[in-house]
Protein backbone atom coordinates (compact mmCIF):
# COMPACT_ATOMS: atom_id res chain seq x y z
CA UNK A 1 0.00 0.00 0.00
CA UNK A 2 2.98 2.35 0.42
CA UNK A 3 3.84 1.93 -3.26
CA UNK A 4 1.82 3.42 -6.12
CA UNK A 5 0.29 0.90 -8.47
CA UNK A 6 -2.39 -1.82 -8.38
CA UNK A 7 -1.82 -3.37 -4.98
CA UNK A 8 -3.44 -6.78 -5.68
CA UNK A 9 -1.11 -7.50 -8.59
CA UNK A 10 1.84 -6.14 -6.65
CA UNK A 11 1.02 -8.41 -3.72
CA UNK A 12 0.95 -11.47 -5.99
CA UNK A 13 4.31 -10.46 -7.46
CA UNK A 14 5.76 -9.75 -4.03
CA UNK A 15 4.71 -13.09 -2.51
CA UNK A 16 6.15 -15.09 -5.41
CA UNK A 17 9.34 -12.99 -5.41
CA UNK A 18 9.79 -13.40 -1.66
CA UNK A 19 9.26 -17.16 -1.80
CA UNK A 20 10.78 -18.05 -5.16
CA UNK A 21 12.97 -15.20 -6.45
CA UNK A 22 12.69 -12.77 -9.37
CA UNK A 23 11.55 -14.79 -12.37
CA UNK A 24 8.77 -16.54 -10.46
CA UNK A 25 7.64 -13.15 -9.16
CA UNK A 26 7.40 -11.93 -12.76
CA UNK A 27 5.46 -15.04 -13.77
CA UNK A 28 3.01 -14.64 -10.87
CA UNK A 29 2.43 -10.95 -11.56
CA UNK A 30 2.04 -11.55 -15.30
CA UNK A 31 -0.45 -14.38 -14.91
CA UNK A 32 -2.42 -12.21 -12.49
CA UNK A 33 -3.01 -9.77 -15.37
CA UNK A 34 -3.03 -11.70 -18.66
CA UNK A 35 -6.34 -13.60 -18.30
CA UNK A 36 -8.19 -10.35 -17.54
CA UNK A 37 -6.51 -8.66 -20.50
CA UNK A 38 -7.64 -11.35 -22.95
CA UNK A 39 -11.16 -11.40 -21.51
CA UNK A 40 -11.50 -7.63 -21.68
CA UNK A 41 -10.17 -7.47 -25.23
CA UNK A 42 -12.88 -9.96 -26.27
CA UNK A 43 -15.62 -8.16 -24.35
CA UNK A 44 -14.47 -4.77 -25.61
CA UNK A 45 -14.70 -6.04 -29.18
CA UNK A 46 -18.25 -7.26 -28.54
CA UNK A 47 -19.08 -3.91 -26.97
CA UNK A 48 -17.74 -1.86 -29.89
CA UNK A 49 -19.10 -4.16 -32.61
CA UNK A 50 -22.52 -4.95 -31.12
CA UNK A 51 -23.01 -2.41 -28.32
CA UNK A 52 -25.92 -0.73 -30.10
CA UNK A 53 -27.97 -3.90 -30.51
CA UNK A 54 -31.06 -4.11 -28.25
CA UNK A 55 -29.68 -7.06 -26.25
CA UNK A 56 -26.33 -5.50 -25.33
CA UNK A 57 -27.77 -2.00 -24.93
CA UNK A 58 -30.44 -3.35 -22.58
CA UNK A 59 -27.90 -5.13 -20.41
CA UNK A 60 -25.78 -2.00 -20.07
CA UNK A 61 -28.87 0.11 -19.37
CA UNK A 62 -29.47 -1.94 -16.25
CA UNK A 63 -25.83 -2.21 -15.20
CA UNK A 64 -25.01 1.51 -15.30
CA UNK A 65 -27.17 2.51 -12.30
CA UNK A 66 -25.71 -0.42 -10.36
CA UNK A 67 -22.19 0.82 -11.13
CA UNK A 68 -23.09 4.19 -9.60
CA UNK A 69 -24.19 2.44 -6.39
CA UNK A 70 -21.08 0.22 -6.43
CA UNK A 71 -18.73 3.21 -6.64
CA UNK A 72 -20.58 4.93 -3.78
CA UNK A 73 -20.36 1.72 -1.77
CA UNK A 74 -16.61 1.57 -2.45
CA UNK A 75 -16.24 5.11 -1.10
CA UNK A 76 -18.15 4.10 2.03
CA UNK A 77 -16.11 0.93 2.45
CA UNK A 78 -12.79 2.76 2.19
CA UNK A 79 -14.02 5.74 4.21
CA UNK A 80 -15.24 3.62 7.10
CA UNK A 81 -11.69 2.32 7.52
CA UNK A 82 -9.73 5.44 6.61
CA UNK A 83 -11.62 8.40 8.11
CA UNK A 84 -10.93 7.85 11.80
CA UNK A 85 -11.00 11.48 12.97
CA UNK A 86 -12.00 15.03 12.02
CA UNK A 87 -8.65 15.81 10.40
CA UNK A 88 -8.98 12.96 7.92
CA UNK A 89 -12.62 13.85 7.26
CA UNK A 90 -11.44 17.38 6.44
CA UNK A 91 -8.86 16.01 3.99
CA UNK A 92 -11.54 13.92 2.27
CA UNK A 93 -13.94 16.87 2.07
CA UNK A 94 -11.23 19.16 0.70
CA UNK A 95 -10.33 16.60 -1.97
CA UNK A 96 -13.97 16.31 -3.03
CA UNK A 97 -14.39 20.08 -3.30
CA UNK A 98 -11.10 20.44 -5.16
CA UNK A 99 -11.94 17.92 -7.89
CA UNK A 100 -15.71 18.57 -8.05
CA UNK A 101 -15.87 22.35 -7.85
CA UNK A 102 -12.46 23.38 -9.16
CA UNK A 103 -11.55 20.41 -11.39
CA UNK A 104 -8.11 20.16 -9.77
CA UNK A 105 -6.08 17.41 -11.49
CA UNK A 106 -5.80 14.23 -9.47
CA UNK A 107 -1.96 14.29 -9.25
CA UNK A 108 -2.09 17.64 -7.42
CA UNK A 109 -4.65 16.26 -4.98
CA UNK A 110 -2.39 13.27 -4.23
CA UNK A 111 0.62 15.56 -3.82
CA UNK A 112 -1.23 17.97 -1.52
CA UNK A 113 -2.61 15.12 0.59
CA UNK A 114 0.85 13.59 0.89
CA UNK A 115 2.28 16.91 2.09
CA UNK A 116 -0.55 17.30 4.60
CA UNK A 117 0.08 13.76 5.83
CA UNK A 118 3.82 14.35 6.17
CA UNK A 119 3.22 17.53 8.19
CA UNK A 120 0.47 15.86 10.20
CA UNK A 121 2.69 12.90 10.99
CA UNK A 122 5.22 15.31 12.39
CA UNK A 123 3.01 17.75 14.31
CA UNK A 124 -0.13 15.66 15.03
CA UNK A 125 1.02 12.03 14.78
CA UNK A 126 -1.97 10.68 16.70
CA UNK A 127 -4.30 11.88 13.92
CA UNK A 128 -2.32 10.45 11.03
CA UNK A 129 -1.23 7.10 12.44
CA UNK A 130 -2.61 4.12 10.57
CA UNK A 131 -5.43 2.30 12.36
CA UNK A 132 -5.10 -1.31 13.31
CA UNK A 133 -7.84 -2.50 10.95
CA UNK A 134 -5.95 -5.65 10.07
CA UNK A 135 -4.60 -6.53 13.49
CA UNK A 136 -5.29 -10.13 14.38
CA UNK A 137 -5.97 -11.01 10.75
CA UNK A 138 -3.59 -13.98 10.97
CA UNK A 139 -5.11 -15.46 14.12
CA UNK A 140 -5.98 -19.13 13.71
CA UNK A 141 -4.22 -19.68 10.40
CA UNK A 142 -1.17 -21.49 11.76
CA UNK A 143 2.46 -20.77 11.00
CA UNK A 144 3.35 -19.00 7.77
CA UNK A 145 6.07 -20.06 5.35
CA UNK A 146 7.67 -16.65 5.93
CA UNK A 147 6.51 -14.58 8.88
CA UNK A 148 7.83 -11.82 11.12
CA UNK A 149 10.07 -14.28 12.96
CA UNK A 150 11.56 -15.86 9.81
CA UNK A 151 15.00 -14.59 8.76
CA UNK A 152 14.84 -12.61 5.54
CA UNK A 153 15.85 -14.84 2.58
CA UNK A 154 19.24 -14.01 1.08
CA UNK A 155 17.76 -12.90 -2.24
CA UNK A 156 15.45 -10.44 -0.43
CA UNK A 157 18.24 -8.56 1.32
CA UNK A 158 18.90 -5.06 0.05
CA UNK A 159 22.02 -4.53 -2.09
CA UNK A 160 22.68 -1.32 -3.96
CA UNK A 161 24.18 -3.17 -6.92
CA UNK A 162 21.02 -5.21 -7.37
CA UNK A 163 18.92 -2.07 -6.84
CA UNK A 164 20.80 -0.28 -9.64
CA UNK A 165 20.55 -3.29 -11.97
CA UNK A 166 16.77 -3.58 -11.58
CA UNK A 167 16.34 0.17 -12.03
CA UNK A 168 18.36 0.16 -15.24
CA UNK A 169 16.51 -2.83 -16.68
CA UNK A 170 13.15 -1.23 -15.88
CA UNK A 171 14.11 2.09 -17.46
CA UNK A 172 15.52 0.36 -20.55
CA UNK A 173 12.32 -1.66 -21.05
CA UNK A 174 10.18 1.45 -20.69
CA UNK A 175 12.40 3.55 -22.96
CA UNK A 176 12.61 0.81 -25.60
CA UNK A 177 8.83 0.38 -25.76
CA UNK A 178 8.22 4.12 -25.84
CA UNK A 179 11.01 4.59 -28.38
CA UNK A 180 9.44 2.04 -30.74
CA UNK A 181 6.04 3.76 -30.54
CA UNK A 182 7.57 7.18 -31.20
CA UNK A 183 9.83 5.92 -34.01
CA UNK A 184 6.94 4.25 -35.82
CA UNK A 185 4.34 7.00 -35.59
CA UNK A 186 5.70 10.06 -33.77
CA UNK A 187 5.15 11.50 -30.30
CA UNK A 188 1.65 12.81 -31.05
CA UNK A 189 0.31 9.44 -32.20
CA UNK A 190 -2.39 7.86 -30.07
CA UNK A 191 -0.30 4.87 -28.99
CA UNK A 192 2.63 7.01 -27.84
CA UNK A 193 0.30 9.33 -25.95
CA UNK A 194 -1.39 6.32 -24.34
CA UNK A 195 1.97 4.95 -23.26
CA UNK A 196 2.97 8.25 -21.65
CA UNK A 197 -0.41 8.88 -20.04
CA UNK A 198 -0.74 5.43 -18.48
CA UNK A 199 2.84 5.56 -17.24
CA UNK A 200 1.80 8.61 -15.24
CA UNK A 201 -1.40 6.86 -14.15
CA UNK A 202 0.65 3.92 -12.85
CA UNK A 203 2.51 6.29 -10.54
CA UNK A 204 -0.69 7.74 -9.07
CA UNK A 205 -2.79 4.71 -8.14
CA UNK A 206 -2.45 5.13 -4.36
CA UNK A 207 -5.58 3.54 -2.93
CA UNK A 208 -6.45 1.14 -5.72
CA UNK A 209 -8.40 1.19 -8.97
CA UNK A 210 -11.22 3.44 -7.78
CA UNK A 211 -8.67 6.08 -6.87
CA UNK A 212 -7.10 6.23 -10.31
CA UNK A 213 -10.39 6.21 -12.24
CA UNK A 214 -10.97 9.96 -11.85
CA UNK A 215 -7.49 10.61 -13.24
CA UNK A 216 -8.08 8.21 -16.14
CA UNK A 217 -11.41 9.93 -16.79
CA UNK A 218 -9.83 13.39 -16.78
CA UNK A 219 -7.17 12.31 -19.25
CA UNK A 220 -8.92 9.76 -21.47
CA UNK A 221 -12.29 11.53 -21.73
CA UNK A 222 -11.69 15.25 -21.18
CA UNK A 223 -8.15 15.70 -22.45
CA UNK A 224 -7.50 13.10 -25.16
CA UNK A 225 -11.11 12.19 -26.09
CA UNK A 226 -10.26 8.52 -26.56
CA UNK A 227 -13.76 7.59 -25.37
CA UNK A 228 -16.93 9.27 -24.15
CA UNK A 229 -18.22 9.59 -20.59
CA UNK A 230 -20.98 6.95 -21.11
CA UNK A 231 -18.37 4.59 -22.58
CA UNK A 232 -16.23 5.12 -19.48
CA UNK A 233 -19.16 4.04 -17.30
CA UNK A 234 -19.70 1.01 -19.52
CA UNK A 235 -16.02 0.16 -19.20
CA UNK A 236 -16.24 0.18 -15.42
CA UNK A 237 -19.29 -2.07 -15.69
CA UNK A 238 -17.28 -4.55 -17.77
CA UNK A 239 -14.42 -4.31 -15.31
CA UNK A 240 -16.75 -5.12 -12.41
CA UNK A 241 -18.18 -8.18 -14.16
CA UNK A 242 -14.90 -9.81 -15.19
CA UNK A 243 -12.37 -11.72 -13.06
CA UNK A 244 -9.11 -10.06 -12.20
CA UNK A 245 -8.14 -6.67 -10.77
CA UNK A 246 -10.54 -3.79 -11.44
CA UNK A 247 -7.60 -1.68 -12.67
CA UNK A 248 -7.88 -3.74 -15.87
CA UNK A 249 -10.56 -1.29 -16.92
CA UNK A 250 -7.60 0.55 -18.45
CA UNK A 251 -7.49 -2.18 -21.12
CA UNK A 252 -11.05 -1.26 -22.10
CA UNK A 253 -10.06 2.41 -22.28
CA UNK A 254 -7.15 1.47 -24.52
CA UNK A 255 -9.25 -0.76 -26.76
CA UNK A 256 -11.97 1.85 -27.30
CA UNK A 257 -9.37 4.55 -27.88
CA UNK A 258 -7.47 2.41 -30.38
CA UNK A 259 -10.72 1.56 -32.17
CA UNK A 260 -12.08 5.11 -32.36
CA UNK A 261 -8.71 6.60 -33.35
CA UNK A 262 -8.16 3.84 -35.95
CA UNK A 263 -4.55 3.32 -34.87
CA UNK A 264 -4.06 0.57 -37.48
CA UNK A 265 -6.35 2.07 -40.08
CA UNK A 266 -10.10 1.91 -40.77
CA UNK A 267 -9.94 -1.68 -42.00
CA UNK A 268 -8.31 -3.03 -38.83
CA UNK A 269 -10.39 -1.55 -36.04
CA UNK A 270 -10.42 -4.65 -33.83
CA UNK A 271 -6.69 -5.27 -34.27
CA UNK A 272 -5.98 -1.61 -33.50
CA UNK A 273 -8.11 -1.78 -30.39
CA UNK A 274 -6.36 -4.96 -29.20
CA UNK A 275 -2.93 -3.42 -29.82
CA UNK A 276 -3.87 -0.28 -27.88
CA UNK A 277 -5.21 -2.41 -25.00
CA UNK A 278 -1.90 -4.29 -24.82
CA UNK A 279 0.11 -1.06 -24.97
CA UNK A 280 -1.94 0.45 -22.15
CA UNK A 281 -1.61 -2.69 -20.03
CA UNK A 282 2.16 -2.83 -20.53
CA UNK A 283 2.75 0.77 -19.47
CA UNK A 284 0.31 0.50 -16.55
CA UNK A 285 1.89 -2.60 -15.02
CA UNK A 286 5.58 -2.28 -15.89
CA UNK A 287 6.18 0.20 -13.02
CA UNK A 288 4.49 -2.24 -10.62
CA UNK A 289 6.98 -4.99 -11.43
CA UNK A 290 9.88 -2.56 -11.16
CA UNK A 291 8.68 -1.17 -7.83
CA UNK A 292 8.35 -4.64 -6.27
CA UNK A 293 11.65 -5.96 -7.57
CA UNK A 294 13.36 -2.66 -6.85
CA UNK A 295 11.85 -1.85 -3.49
CA UNK A 296 10.89 -5.25 -2.14
CA UNK A 297 13.86 -5.36 0.23
CA UNK A 298 12.99 -1.86 1.44
CA UNK A 299 9.26 -2.40 1.92
CA UNK A 300 9.67 -4.18 5.23
CA UNK A 301 11.44 -1.13 6.64
CA UNK A 302 8.26 0.94 6.28
CA UNK A 303 6.26 -1.14 8.77
CA UNK A 304 4.92 1.15 11.51
CA UNK A 305 7.22 3.94 10.29
CA UNK A 306 5.12 7.09 10.60
CA UNK A 307 7.25 8.97 8.07
CA UNK A 308 5.96 6.57 5.40
CA UNK A 309 2.51 5.74 6.71
CA UNK A 310 1.27 9.25 7.60
CA UNK A 311 1.37 10.55 3.98
CA UNK A 312 -0.36 7.35 2.84
CA UNK A 313 -3.05 7.81 5.51
CA UNK A 314 -3.77 11.33 4.25
CA UNK A 315 -3.71 10.21 0.60
CA UNK A 316 -6.20 7.43 1.39
CA UNK A 317 -8.49 9.99 3.05
CA UNK A 318 -8.27 12.21 -0.03
CA UNK A 319 -9.06 9.21 -2.21
CA UNK A 320 -12.39 8.83 -0.41
CA UNK A 321 -13.41 12.33 -1.50
CA UNK A 322 -12.23 11.65 -5.04
CA UNK A 323 -14.27 8.43 -5.26
CA UNK A 324 -17.38 10.23 -3.99
CA UNK A 325 -16.87 12.69 -6.84
CA UNK A 326 -16.67 9.74 -9.23
CA UNK A 327 -20.02 8.45 -7.92
CA UNK A 328 -21.57 11.90 -8.43
CA UNK A 329 -20.15 12.01 -11.96
CA UNK A 330 -21.59 8.60 -12.80
CA UNK A 331 -24.96 9.48 -11.26
CA UNK A 332 -25.18 12.62 -13.38
CA UNK A 333 -24.55 10.78 -16.64
CA UNK A 334 -26.83 7.87 -15.74
CA UNK A 335 -29.80 9.83 -14.38
CA UNK A 336 -29.62 12.67 -16.92
CA UNK A 337 -28.29 10.94 -20.07
CA UNK A 338 -28.85 14.06 -22.18
CA UNK A 339 -27.60 16.46 -19.51
CA UNK A 340 -29.57 18.51 -16.98
CA UNK A 341 -31.53 20.04 -19.84
CA UNK A 342 -32.84 16.60 -20.84
CA UNK A 343 -35.21 14.18 -19.17
CA UNK A 344 -34.63 12.58 -15.78
CA UNK A 345 -34.39 8.77 -16.08
CA UNK A 346 -36.66 7.63 -13.26
CA UNK A 347 -36.15 3.91 -13.90
CA UNK A 348 -32.37 4.30 -13.67
CA UNK A 349 -32.84 6.19 -10.41
CA UNK A 350 -34.95 3.35 -9.02
CA UNK A 351 -32.35 0.81 -10.10
CA UNK A 352 -29.57 2.83 -8.48
CA UNK A 353 -31.51 3.08 -5.20
CA UNK A 354 -32.33 -0.65 -5.29
CA UNK A 355 -28.68 -1.51 -5.96
CA UNK A 356 -27.56 0.74 -3.10
CA UNK A 357 -30.02 -0.92 -0.72
CA UNK A 358 -28.82 -4.34 -1.80
CA UNK A 359 -25.20 -3.37 -1.14
CA UNK A 360 -25.57 -1.27 2.00
CA UNK A 361 -28.59 -2.77 3.76
CA UNK A 362 -28.66 -6.39 2.66
CA UNK A 363 -24.90 -6.89 2.11
CA UNK A 364 -25.34 -8.53 -1.27
CA UNK A 365 -22.31 -9.21 -3.47
CA UNK A 366 -21.32 -7.02 -6.39
CA UNK A 367 -21.88 -9.77 -8.95
CA UNK A 368 -25.39 -10.46 -7.62
CA UNK A 369 -26.30 -6.78 -7.84
CA UNK A 370 -24.90 -6.43 -11.35
CA UNK A 371 -26.64 -9.59 -12.58
CA UNK A 372 -30.03 -8.54 -11.17
CA UNK A 373 -29.67 -5.02 -12.57
CA UNK A 374 -28.71 -6.38 -15.98
CA UNK A 375 -31.83 -8.57 -16.07
CA UNK A 376 -34.06 -5.63 -15.13
CA UNK A 377 -32.39 -3.46 -17.75
CA UNK A 378 -32.86 -6.13 -20.42
CA UNK A 379 -36.55 -6.53 -19.54
CA UNK A 380 -37.12 -2.78 -19.59
CA UNK A 381 -35.32 -2.44 -22.90
CA UNK A 382 -37.32 -5.32 -24.39
CA UNK A 383 -40.63 -3.78 -23.31
CA UNK A 384 -39.60 -0.44 -24.77
CA UNK A 385 -38.52 -2.12 -28.02
CA UNK A 386 -41.78 -4.07 -28.32
CA UNK A 387 -43.89 -0.99 -27.68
Amino acid sequence: MVLPGPEAQQLATYIAWLLHRTWRGIVAGGLFVLPSLFILIALSWIYMAFGQTPLVAGLFYGIKPAVTAIVLHAAHRIGSRALKNAALWAVAAAAFVAIFAFNVPFPFIVLAAGVIGALGGRYAPQRFAMGGAHSGALDGYGPAVIDDDTPTPAHALHHWRRFARVAVVGLVLWAAAMGVLIALNGWQHTLAQMGWFFTKAALLTFGGAYAVLPYVYQGAVDQHHWLSAPQMIDGLALGETTPGPLIMVVAFVGFVGGWTREVLGPNSLAAGGALAAMVVTFFTFLPSFVFILLGGPLVETTHRNLKFTAPLTAITAAVVGVIVNLAVFFAYHVLWPQGFGGRFDALSALLAVAAALALFRFKRGVMEVIAASAVVGLLASSLHYLS
